[in-house]
C-alpha cells in the first residue's frame, strides 16, 4: 500500500479548536459557537464539502482542458445536508460563464460522478486506528 497524504491534528486546550497539518499546510478547524466552539475555523464537515469541492473542480478542469473545452470561470455549488436516518447527502450544482453543449454538460456530469474523492466517499473508505506512545 502506498501512503499518498498525512494529515495530523493537535488538541491543547478547552473548547474546539484545532490545529491541523497537511503536508506542509496549517489550517484550523473550530464549531460554530452554536454547538459550543468559537466558530474561528471550518467545521469538520466543511472540510469535507471543501475536499469534494476542490476535487471537482480540479478534475473537470483537467478534463476540460485534455478536450480543449473553455470551462471559463467555472463553479460548483455543494451542499451537505442529513436524512431522518443520519445518511450523509451532498448535492452538487456545475456552472460555467462559457456557452457549454448539451452534450459537454453530460460528459461534465459523467465525469464528475467518478472523481477520486467523490468515489471514496461514495464507497467509503477502510479506517483503522491503534494507539500511540
Amino acid at each position: 500500500m502506498r501512503k499518498v497524504n498525512t494529515a495530523s491534528v493537535v488538541s491543547a486546550g478547552p473548547h474546539y479548536l484545532h490545529h491541523i497539518r497537511v503536508g506542509h499546510f496549517d489550517l484550523a478547524t473550530d464549531e460554530p459557537r452554536a454547538l459550543g466552539g468559537e466558530g474561528q475555523g471550518p467545521a469538520p464537515f466543511d472540510y469535507y464539502l471543501a475536499s469534494l469541492s476542490a476535487c471537482t473542480a480540479i478534475t473537470l478542469r483537467m478534463y476540460a482542458e485534455k478536450k480543449g473545452w473553455n470551462l471559463g470561470e467555472f463553479r460548483a455549488e455543494l451542499a451537505l445536508s442529513f436524512d431522518d436516518d443520519g445518511k450523509v447527502h451532498v448535492h452538487r450544482t456545475l456552472h460555467s460563464d462559457q456557452p457549454l453543449s448539451d452534450e459537454q454538460w453530460q460528459r461534465l456530469l459523467e465525469i464528475v460522478a467518478n472523481t477520486p474523492v467523490t468515489k471514496a466517499m461514495r464507497e467509503g473508505a477502510v479506517i483503522t486506528s491503534e494507539r500511540g506512545s
